[in-house]
């Protein structure tokens, strides 16, 4: 009996308890969920990527997995849908509505990046026999590294994709505002040529001789929210459509549409494997890997989260898993920590360096630091009054009071 419960439990993570659908009025989505863990381990085995060699031949297959930076695309144009799908219909400009909506961006994302952030400067600083870096610990919990190119890869490495994240959460509103009034592919292409306006600007004031601010076209158009805004606004675009169909659409039996994002994925990585030269680590590194990975390869992003949204396939449900809920709802954990003091200290210690072993532990951490650490904060922090009060003791009309009680947080 005691046999037959384990197996039961070890049977219930892999197999999806109810049939989720996409059509359902709530915004979350399992199978969205779970395709994060799939983007976070893309970019693990990119910094573990087990076919590399230490001399300058690399084979095909290392050049391949040296391209799976892809998984950042799928964060970008996953926060595009979900930002929008969100909050299109009920942003404002009032003060309380942009306080309550920037504290649950908070309680998302800052927490959890804090906390390593400093761990990493602290452990940083024991090496460097107590020389703590105040200037660049300062550039890392703002922010603003992400902006020079020198400081980018400092501190926790991956953390650059962060930097990005913000400057959407924080242009959001704008863009919902102006998406109502002009075409939305016109927004992309301003935000592509201020890029360029600011690394400009940068040369010629010599503001990029400052650790690299704006310091170059190839990193701003790679590394900045400027440069990387186009995937946005394919998840933008996704959700829009998502939300005039969504009442109307049935789950298809057909796997036409995951199967054609999955193959444009494939094909946009082989292609970025294919332009990679003697001089370059990557092909994203070049001009054409460029207009490949930030213009052409978001579109496979959605045409995969369409099959995910609305066909029955095989990857869906193995998405909507339980397991694959917790490995998806960890995966920011994961990103943050699979570079940096934490799998220093598990490679050297624990797993010596073998991929796999590294691999499992990591998603453990990630797991426990989500279970205990995260999702505490992030409830905290939600529940939290940010808006203060402008009056005290005032009586206030009736009808007002009423049409609080009724107000749906953001």
């Amino acid at each position: 009996m005691r046999q037959l419960s384990i197996s039961s439990y070890l049977k219930s993570w892999f197999v999806r308890p109810t049939s989720p659908l996409s059509i359902e009025t709530k915004n979350y989505f399992p199978a969205l969920t779970g395709i994060r863990a799939v983007a976070a381990y893309s970019v693990f085995l990119l910094h573990f990527n087990p076919f590399r060699t230490f001399d300058d031949v690399q084979s095909a297959a290392s050049n391949v997995v040296n391209e799976l930076h892809v998984g950042v695309c799928i964060f970008f144009v996953l926060s595009g849908f979900l930002i929008c799908l969100r909050y299109f219909d009920s942003f404002s400009f009032d003060k309380k509505w942009f306080i309550r909506y920037l504290q649950n961006r908070v309680a998302r994302i800052y927490p959890m990046y804090f906390l390593l952030t400093t761990l990493t400067f602290i452990v940083a600083a024991v090496a460097a026999d107590g020389q703590f870096d105040g200037s660049l610990y300062a550039a890392h919990i703002t922010f603003v590294r992400g902006f020079f190119d020198d400081l980018r890869f400092t501190g926790i490495g991956p953390g650059w994709s962060l930097t990005v994240e913000e400057c959407f959460y924080f242009s959001a509103p704008v863009i919902f505002l102006l998406a109502k009034r002009f075409r939305l592919a016109w927004q992309p292409l301003f935000l592509i040529l201020t890029a360029c306006a600011l690394v400009f600007i940068s040369q010629k004031t010599g503001a990029s001789q400052t650790a690299g601010f704006f310091g170059s076209y190839k990193n701003t158009l790679i590394y900045t929210f400027f440069g990387r805004c186009f995937e946005f606004y394919v998840g933008i675009q996704l959700a829009l459509i998502f939300k005039k169909r969504r009442r109307a659409a049935s789950e298809f039996p057909s796997a036409y549409f995951t199967a054609l994002g999955a193959s444009w994925i494939s094909a946009c990585v082989v292609a970025l494997s294919l332009l990679k030269t003697p001089d370059v680590a990557q092909g994203l590194l070049t001009p054409l890997g460029i207009v490949v990975n930030n213009l052409v390869l978001p579109f496979g992003v959605a045409f995969l989260f369409w099959g995910l949204l609305t066909e029955k396939t095989a990857l869906r449900r193995a998405l909507e898993t339980p397991l694959a809920e917790v490995l998806g709802k960890s995966s920011y954990i994961f990103y943050l920590i699979h570079v940096g003091v934490i799998s220093a200290f598990l490679t050297e210690n624990i797993t010596a360096h073998h991929i796999l072993p590294t691999f499992i532990a990591l998603n453990i951490v990630a797991i426990a630091l989500f279970y205990w650490i995260e999702e505490p904060l992030n409830r905290r922090i939600r529940k939290q009054n940010w808006v203060k009060k402008t009056t005290i003791n005032r009586p206030q009309d009736p009808s007002v009071l009423s049409a609080k009680k009724t107000e749906i947080s953001v």
